[in-house]
């Protein structure tokens, strides 16, 4: 069995979570992040409870965002580190520009009464790692800066999740060598009409994620589409009307999705 929750990270007039997606946080099997950017916020206390593993895609705002503030909150009860894995690219821009006491402080270089409350994993790209009876594959995808989507596995089920990425044949290229995939998580940023935009940013659109679905040749089950910017996101969702694929759907913020 793997799950996989999108944690909230905004509100309707009501107090209740709404459908928009500022950040990007999702937590698989109850105890794995995978980004941060809603850590804090999002989480429910069984989940802030069991979350010491985060994984990184890179290091984009929106997607650390949650993490400094996440281990604030546990400091002083944490009994083992927060273990985050990511590429040195994106380590090296926490410690410089997040973790650097200006910004906030390096929790790399404090204790609580238990040990350290912060430990980096380093993984190269194209590497298999295991968390938490996760095997996890990291797969470059084509973002403005060094980024990773990853393969989830579990011996009943497998996703990928891109992260953010725009056209990328090398990402599409490694699914089809993975075999049949549960379900697929790939973003859609921008509407068609910021096509520029999204090109110079490394996001897709409707109209470049039905090109890049017609290049997958791999079993996948269902595909979810995330990451639509909040102020496009109607929009987009009937731009996303185009695409003749019945697999097709956006995945719902606050929802437990169960695959396997």
């Amino acid at each position: 069995m793997l799950t996989i929750r999108l944690l909230p990270s905004s509100f309707a007039s009501d107090g209740s979570a709404s459908k928009m997606q500022h950040f990007s946080c999702y937590v698989v099997n109850g105890s794995v992040a995978f980004d941060a950017g809603s850590l804090a916020s999002g989480v429910n206390e069984h989940e802030r409870e069991a979350i010491r593993d985060v994984v990184l895609t890179h290091a984009h705002l929106d997607h650390i965002a949650g993490l400094p503030l996440f281990i604030d909150d546990l400091f002083p009860v944490l009994t083992e580190p927060v273990r985050v894995h990511a590429t040195k690219e994106v380590i090296d821009v926490l410690e410089t520009h997040i973790f650097n006491w200006q910004v906030y402080p390096r929790f790399s270089e404090l204790q609580n009464e238990f040990g350290p409350v912060i430990q980096y994993y380093q993984f190269p790209n194209d590497d298999q790692f295991e968390i938490r009876g996760l095997r996890i594959t990291a797969m470059p995808v084509n973002h403005k800066v060094p980024s990773n989507g990853f393969l989830i596995q579990t011996d009943s089920a497998k996703v990928v999740f891109t992260g953010d990425t725009a056209e990328s044949a090398e990402l599409w290229n490694a699914i089809n060598k993975s075999g049949p995939i549960d379900a697929l998580l790939i973003e859609c940023a921008f509407p068609n009409e910021f096509e520029d935009l999204a090109s110079i940013s490394h996001h897709l659109t409707p109209r470049k994620l039905g090109s890049e679905l017609k290049k997958i040749t791999a079993d996948i089950g269902a595909i979810y589409v995330t990451n639509l910017k909040p102020a496009y996101r109607d929009v987009i969702l009937d731009q996303l009307k185009s695409i003749v694929d019945d697999r097709l759907r956006v995945l719902d913020v606050g929802r437990e999705y169960r695959f396997g």
